[in-house]
């Protein structure tokens, strides 16, 4: 009986999980630095396929570690610590999981545009200290607010549709714009964010849109304007808006993702302006089962000669 390929498992899984991807693969599981490099470099000769996620990434020199590497996977959307052009060189394929965990995160990025708009931790506060509504100032509504997407990809989109039902105009920006999109297209950040009352960051993360949300795209948004980020904490700079939320530029922002990560934005925690979750907009349950049967979508694919479901690049 033939064996399974040798897979090296860079990221944290459930027992269920790796069960359920031991039934098909060799698996080297690896999910901390100290593992990972031992791993790599004992049994790297091994490795025909990594499972990794976006900001645990994959180096050219750990490829150079793998003379039998063919394959390497995101678990997620994300694959910007993926050194893909070192892959590509190599002959290695590269495949994501593109949209197993579009619903969850626009769901979350829902919540937090609604919890920051709708000041919900403020009111949560109040009604804990015994306060009633005659003393609490307004919130705005969601409904009618023109929303901007950076980045209309397969998550901006299932944002756009949520947005729909709330009867939000959208815009949106990309490096170029969509064909078939009814959607304004902005040829600029800042233009986009002098439009839209919210701007939502759904963007992948890289150099290429390291701080593209900076203090003047802040100062675009305005004093009734929100930021919601649930991409990469890069795409923010932290102290640009930290300063935006502390002097009124803008009026709030929601963030599931930040610089910092995994230690808490220490900028941002005195501020009662800013609703924060620690980077979970795509897990639940529901996704993350998602993202392993893609993976295995596209590594059954890969080494059955059928190719993978989403390659990248």
């Amino acid at each position: 009986m033939p064996s399974h390929p040798v897979l090296l498992v860079l990221h944290t899984l459930s027992p269920e999980h790796l069960a359920q991807i031991g039934a098909h693969y060799d698996v080297i599981y690896a999910p901390t630095p100290a593992e990972r490099a031992e791993a790599v470099r004992t049994q790297g000769g091994r490795v025909q396929a990594v499972l990794t996620i976006g900001t645990v990434g994959l180096t050219a020199a750990e490829m150079d570690a793998m003379p039998q590497l063919k394959l390497a996977c995101a678990l997620g959307v994300g694959y910007e610590n993926i050194d893909v052009a070192a892959a590509h060189a190599r002959g290695v394929v590269v495949a994501n999981g593109a949209g197993t965990n579009a619903a969850c995160v626009a769901d979350h990025a829902f919540g937090l545009l609604i919890g920051v708009v709708r000041e919900l931790r403020r009111l949560d506060q109040a009604v804990r200290a015994g306060g009633w509504r005659d003393g609490i100032a307004m919130p705005p509504n969601v409904s009618g607010k023109r929303l901007g997407i950076f980045g209309l990809g397969t998550i901006g989109h299932a944002i756009a549709r949520r947005a729909a039902g709330f009867d939000m105009p959208i815009g949106y920006h990309n490096r170029h714009p969509q064909p078939g999109v009814a959607h304004p297209y902005f040829d600029s950040l800042i233009g986009l964010a002098t439009w839209c009352d919210i701007l939502v960051c759904a963007t992948p993360g890289g150099a290429a849109t390291r701080h593209a949300v900076n203090a003047a795209v802040l100062q675009a948004l305005g004093p009734r304007g929100y930021v919601v980020n649930i991409s990469r904490g890069s795409v923010v700079d932290t102290a640009a808006l930290a300063q935006a939320l502390r002097s009124g530029t803008i009026a709030g922002a929601g963030l599931d993702v930040y610089e910092s990560e995994p230690k808490p934005p220490t900028e941002l925690i005195g501020l009662d302006n800013v609703l924060l979750s620690p980077h979970l907009a795509g897990w639940s349950p529901e996704a993350v089962q998602n993202t392993v049967d893609h993976f295995l979508l596209n590594a059954d694919g890969f080494f059955a000669g059928r190719g993978v479901a989403s390659p990248v690049g």
